[in-house]
């Protein structure tokens, strides 16, 4: 899934109109499963100026790769996160790892040929999914439609909450990423 719809979808789950921390930690949380992801693909290609087809296809299958996001991948850590949060009674620490272990639900069943290791560190297994939220050739075609409708109905849960204009113009940039980029995957990929 793409991150702009794990975003609207986790601050519509589990962020809170009322409580800007709230909506934060949610947002935060989100982002934090594709942080590295982003960081390390940046770098490459902007600083080391490395070409887009050795990132993605080289770098991003590399073991140095794999282990990291493993690490910010993996369904124990955020899990644990998650019993800490309860434990210690904090929203704010609820929300965040409510999001991050949502964006791991839906990327689980959603990467063909380019899934994570989510046991870690109990396991370097990565499930090889028959569907794929990117590639047509693994019923793209049906999931990138299904993610817009729900990122859709997000931002209009989001919206109804009364998240005042800031945070309509946020969300409503992060819609239109989401609606721009399931564009690209169904006309190339």
């Amino acid at each position: 899934m793409n991150t702009p719809a794990h975003v609207l979808l986790a601050a519509a789950a589990f962020g809170s109109g009322r409580e800007a921390r709230i909506l934060y930690a949610a947002v935060l949380g989100a982002l934090a499963p594709d942080a590295s992801l982003y960081l390390m693909a940046g770098w490459a290609l902007w600083v080391q100026n490395i070409p887009p087809q050795v990132v993605f296809d080289e770098l991003y299958f590399s073991p140095g790769w794999q282990t990291v996001f493993a690490i910010d991948n993996s369904f124990f850590l955020w899990a644990g996160l998650m019993l800490v949060a309860r434990a210690s009674g904090s929203a704010v620490l609820t929300a965040f790892s409510a999001a991050g272990l949502l964006h791991l639900a839906l990327d689980f069943p959603l990467h063909a040929g380019d899934g994570r290791p989510h046991f870690w560190p109990a396991s370097q297994w990565v499930f090889d999914s028959p569907v794929s939220y990117w590639d047509s050739s693994h019923h793209a075609m049906w999931v990138a439609p299904a993610t817009v409708a729900l990122s859709v109905l997000s931002f209009a849960v989001l919206w109804r909450r009364g998240i005042g204009m800031t945070g309509g113009i946020v969300f409503a940039v992060l819609l239109g990423m989401e609606l721009w980029v399931a564009r690209q995957w169904i006309l190339f990929f």
